[in-house]
Order: C-alpha cells, then structure tokens, then sequence
C-alpha cells in the first residue's frame, strides 16, 4: 500500500534502538526523511534518509534542539513519533517508590514528550497539517502490581494529553494519537536491567523463567509470545500516514493479547 510518507519530514525520539529504531527504519523505508534523536546513535550510522542526533531528550532543551533540527534541515514538520521512554522495575512497591522516583518517570516517560510536542506544533498548525504519534503504554490503564506504578502514571498521563489535543487541534489539520504496546522485545524486557533481569535476580531464577513467570502472573499473552518492535513500527507508520486522516484522539493496543477486556 502506498502511505503517501514520500519526502514527508518525521522526527523520532529516542531512536537508537527497539520500538523507536523500528519506527525509523520503517518510516525511511516509506521514503520519509526522518530526523531521529537519541543519546547515542551508533545504530542510526549509514541509514538512508534519516539524520541522527546525539541529545539527551529528557532535558528540558533536549526535544526543542531536535525539532529545530528537523526544521533548519527540510523546513517543515510533518510527523512527530513521541517515544523515548524507559522503566524501572519498583519491588519494593508503593511504600518504597519516592518522589523522585515519580519524578524521574514523568521527566522520561511525560515532560519529553510534552516538550517535543510543544516544539512541534507551530510548524504543523502554520503549514495546516500534521500527525503525532505517542508511544504510551498498556501500563497506562493496565496495572496488575505495583512494579511499574511510577511508570503507569507518566503514561495514563501521556493518553490524557493525547486526547486534549486531539480535540484542541483536530480542526486546525493536526492528528494526535497513541499506540499502548504490551510486553514488547526490547531491552525494556529483556535487557540486563529490564523487567525480566530485574525479576529474576529478586527471585533467584534465571531471566528466561522469570519473563515466563510474570507473564503468567498477568495473565499470559494469547499469541504465546511477545511483540515484536516491528509491528509496533506499522502501527505507527500507518497513523503517520495521510491516508488515516480522520484518525485522531485514539489509542491501539498492541498487547498479543494480553488485554482480557472490552
């Protein structure tokens, strides 16, 4: 299917890896030209159509410099994919997750891309077009413990802000929606400090067991396996596109499953 992304300009956080590299790669590949912002960009290296840039998007200059960027390269702004992110797992739950804690998610998971957004939103509003995507969570609205709670807040907080401006920029030509992932391939699962390393030195199993055993604790997944940051990628890329043009104010829920509800 042709998704009419040809020379758009899209910029993508945290892209170096995972869901946000998948993103890029994706969008390029649709003929994008994609501005693609992370701390480090090794992987980014030699990609076709994309332009990378080292910075920290969790400072509060961070997401600015990279609209800026994509701006002073093509001038114009296209598509916005909001999703650097990151977690950390809280055993010790409620009682043993402190303010900073709390802070450190909304900085991460929230202020950046509420910076971003801020950053972007002239651009699209004077050109009259525009698409931007957040990656939340199903964490937002999905909480069976409380090791993730700090994490849960910053991203019900990122789906509020995705349907407030859905509705206060919709008639002005911007969309703005959300995709929810569920337990995805990434180092946020599966790397050393992820969920499943994280579980499995508290517990005293190895990591593949303890990624077995939350999941079974959550319910399971009703594919058996976990995403893949390539279908998260097609997501997005679809909801970037034009041809989704009435599509704004939603979330999708990327899960295998997991979500057992209406």
């Amino acid at each position: 299917m042709e998704l009419d992304l040809e020379d758009k300009v899209a910029v993508v956080t945290g892209a170096s890896k995972g869901i946000g590299l998948a993103i890029t790669k994706a969008l390029a590949r649709e003929g994008a030209r994609v501005v693609a912002g992370a701390r480090t960009i090794d992987a980014l290296s030699g990609l076709d159509r994309v332009t990378a840039v080292a910075l920290d998007l969790v400072a509060p200059e961070g997401p600015a410099r990279l609209i800026g960027r994509a701006l002073d390269d093509h001038g114009r702004l296209d598509v916005l994919v909001n999703n650097v992110g990151a977690v950390k797992m809280r055993l010790q739950g409620f009682l043993g997750t402190s303010d900073d804690d709390f802070a450190w998610s909304m900085q991460t998971n929230f202020f950046a891309a509420l910076r971003a957004t801020r950053a972007a939103l002239p651009a699209m509003l004077s050109q009259g077009a525009g698409s931007i995507v957040n990656i939340a969570s199903v964490n937002a609205f999905f909480e069976p413990d409380a090791g993730v709670l700090d994490y849960g807040a910053a991203k019900a907080a990122l789906l509020n802000l995705t349907k407030s401006l859905a509705q206060e920029f919709g008639s002005k030509g911007v969309r703005v929606n959300a995709i929810s992932p569920g337990p995805v391939s990434t180092d946020l699962w599966l790397g050393k400090d992820g969920v499943a390393h994280t579980v499995a030195r508290a517990t005293g199993v190895d990591p593949d067991t303890a990624r077995k055993n939350v999941l079974a604790s959550i319910g399971g997944l009703a594919t058996g396996r976990l995403t893949t940051p390539e279908e998260v990628a097609t997501l997005a890329v679809l909801l970037s596109s034009p041809l989704t043009g009435n599509v704004t104010g939603s979330n999708f829920v990327v899960d295998g499953g997991l979500i057992k509800t209406t």
